[in-house]
């Protein structure tokens, strides 16, 4: 397979994935992808921004994530997202640590 088949195929399984968390999956909450899959909807996000950055495309996390969510990301978290128990959020604290690498937001 050429290079460019291979990043078109690519490219197609991202968008993919994109719209089963984004329109088939939109109750999934962020929190549960990254307790049980160690990644969520904001990891994608920044690493389209990553991506973007490696080629010279100055992006910040707002615009990342707005391209990634469609619309600005306080919305699609009004519209989407519950609030989390305290031991959600320490299994999602846990995984943030073990797969970014760091303390998760507040």
């Amino acid at each position: 397979m050429d290079d460019a088949t291979r990043t078109e195929l690519e490219a197609a399984a991202f968008r993919a994935l994109r719209d089963h968390l984004m329109v088939q999956r939109p109750d999934v909450q962020n929190i549960d992808l990254m307790t049980l899959a160690g990644f969520c909807r904001n990891c994608l996000s920044r690493w389209y921004q990553e991506a973007a950055a490696d080629r010279g495309i100055d992006m910040d996390k707002d615009t990342a994530r707005e391209i990634f969510y469609g619309m600005p990301y306080d919305d699609w978290r009004a519209r989407n997202q519950t609030e989390a128990d305290a031991a959600k959020q320490a299994a999602f604290a846990q995984a943030f640590r073990e797969n970014v690498g760091e303390e998760p937001p507040r």
